[in-house]
């Protein structure tokens, strides 16, 4: 029991958990098959372009509970939250498998797996950023990274199981292991004493006495730093989800990359972008959030620049862009968990999160719009990368503003 108390070890059990949340990354791997299997229970031809809105469903679904249960979870603990999630998500993945429709996967998938989502990945992040007061960046990061690099390792079973088994029995079979993995770790949760203060360390180190500490998301969203930031992490966003959503595309039509080569590409992506977490959080622990945050938007610009003046014959400014923008998403994915207690508290981050995030998910609509409206002619993605830079200039232009924000409340 004493072991289950050390914040180590349930960090260790946080990402284990956030490492299954993730398996949302497989579904370019599972919509292929699903797809042509329920052409054949149905007799419409679908695709799995057909089936994009069950993702996208999925990933604004799991805003739900984050924002209306995060009050619940930051009052009775993470642990029911957790539990509640696990079932979600392996019963959403189990009846996916089981669908024989569209509208059954988007209720399985997009709806009951997309509130698991939410639950877990919330509760699981907050919690353990009160835990570690200390160590914001490196909690944040290391959650977030865990989430991120099912991207890499999940794929790879998913495929196995389709191949050997059948896309039905991959469904049921991850969502058996997973939900079971979360439902075991939740209950293995536990949450921090009330103002919990590691030894040897004081608040006075990590801020100054900010004036909107410890507030309620009703009292947060009043505040104009918290559209400034919220601003920012959309137009920090932007950039990465259009890359992300397009990225093997772009591999392929920009720089003429086979498509074996161009899933290599990806898969650098999404490595890089997982590094990107630890090692934002890492940075950000040393030198602050919003010098962090602030320098991951110029390694952003560097990103779409390289990709706008990339060629076949220029692959080095093609690999050298995705990972700058790997690099720069994943930072500000891994910081703002971490920036958002900093500055609005701890006592109801799990909410306040769950506010701030949506700035994130409305950047995973624009983006990928804008990659798809902007090219002209197909293929030339262009005027889309001079959108995004516009963005990061904008973006920064909120950097700035949030700096300015802070140092007046600092001051009064």
């Amino acid at each position: 029991m004493v072991l289950i108390h050390n914040r180590w070890v349930l960090l260790g059990i946080a990402c284990l958990i956030n490492l299954c949340t993730g398996s949302i990354y497989a579904w370019s791997v599972f919509s292929g098959p699903k797809a042509v299997q329920l052409s054949e229970l149905t007799g419409t031809q679908i695709t799995s372009s057909d089936l994009a809105l069950v993702f996208s469903i999925a990933s604004c679904t799991g805003l739900i509970p984050m924002i209306f249960g995060g009050s619940f979870s930051d009052k009775f603990g993470p642990k029911p939250f957790i539990v509640i999630g696990g079932l979600l998500i392996g019963s959403g993945l189990f009846f996916s498998g089981l669908a024989d429709s569209v509208w059954q996967l988007i209720i399985s998938y997009g709806i009951i797996f997309g509130l698991g989502l939410g639950f877990t990945y919330g509760a699981t992040i907050s919690n353990s950023i009160k835990w570690f007061p200390d160590h914001h960046g490196m909690a944040g990061g290391l959650n977030s990274a865990s989430y991120g690099i099912c991207s890499v390792l999940v794929p790879p079973l998913a495929f196995y199981l389709i191949q050997t088994k059948g896309i039905s029995t991959a469904f049921m079979t991850i969502g058996i292991l997973f939900g079971c993995i979360i439902v075991t770790c939740g209950l293995l949760t536990r949450k921090p004493p009330s103002g919990y203060e590691p030894e040897g360390w004081s608040p006075v180190k990590r801020a100054k006495a900010i004036s909107f500490m410890d507030v309620s998301w009703s009292t947060m969203i009043r505040t104009p730093v918290f559209w400034c930031m919220f601003a920012f992490l959309l137009c920090g966003a932007i950039s990465g989800m259009m890359i992300i959503s397009q990225a093997s595309w772009i591999a392929q039509k920009q720089v003429n990359l086979t498509a074996e080569t161009a899933t290599a590409a990806v898969s650098i992506l999404a490595l890089v972008n997982t590094a990107g977490r630890i090692i934002g959080g890492i940075v950000y622990d040393k030198t602050g959030a919003l010098n962090t945050l602030t320098c991951a938007l110029v390694i952003c610009g560097l990103g779409v620049a390289s990709l706008l003046f990339s060629t076949r014959d220029a692959l080095i400014l093609f690999y050298f862009g995705l990972c700058c923008i790997g690099l720069s998403f994943g930072t500000i994915m891994g910081v703002y968990p971490g920036f958002t207690a900093d500055i609005f508290g701890r006592s109801h981050n799990s909410v306040n999160y769950g506010f701030m995030v949506s700035g994130f998910c409305l950047s995973g609509i624009i983006g990928p719009w804008l990659a798809l409206t902007l090219q002209n002619p197909p293929g030339d993605y262009s005027l889309a990368y001079i959108s995004a830079l516009i963005a990061v200039a904008i973006g920064l232009i909120f950097s700035y503003a949030i700096r300015k924000q802070l140092k007046n409340a600092t001051n009064r």
